[in-house]
């Protein structure tokens, strides 16, 4: 009646092992391949979006929409990408201080320089 051609086995065992693989994927912990660092200036639009993103899920953790393991790991992780962004804010910061540090000690050399040249320049 029906003619199996080996293009229809393949597209079946494919399509049977992409099911297999997307039902036990749950039950695993998988690291990701590629870690997508956000590395843009505007780091303060993306902590108040991920403090936004906490509270909401505390919401829907107090209206019992969020099961206990899940709001322990997801609230983990947001709290943890919240730290990370501010420790990249503060170590901005000092980047930013010991820049302008520098540069102001590195005028006050200037200015001693040229009056110890004056000065020298009188004394002959």
């Amino acid at each position: 009646m029906h003619d199996i051609t080996i293009v229809s086995i393949i597209f079946t065992a494919a399509l049977a092992l992409i099911c297999i693989f997307l039902i036990l994927t749950p039950f695993f912990k998988w690291q990701p391949l590629f870690s997508y660092k956000v590395n843009h200036p505007n780091l303060f639009s993306t902590k108040e979006s991920l403090l936004t993103t906490l509270n909401e899920l505390e919401f829907e953790f107090k209206m019992d929409k969020i099961s206990p393991t899940d709001y322990k790991i997801l609230k983990k992780q947001y709290e943890t990408e919240v730290a990370n962004i501010m420790k990249e804010e503060e170590q901005l910061t000092h980047v930013r201080a010991d820049k302008d540090l520098m540069a102001e000690v590195e005028r006050e050399i200037e200015e001693q320089m040229k009056m110890y040249k004056h000065k020298k320049g009188e004394g002959k």
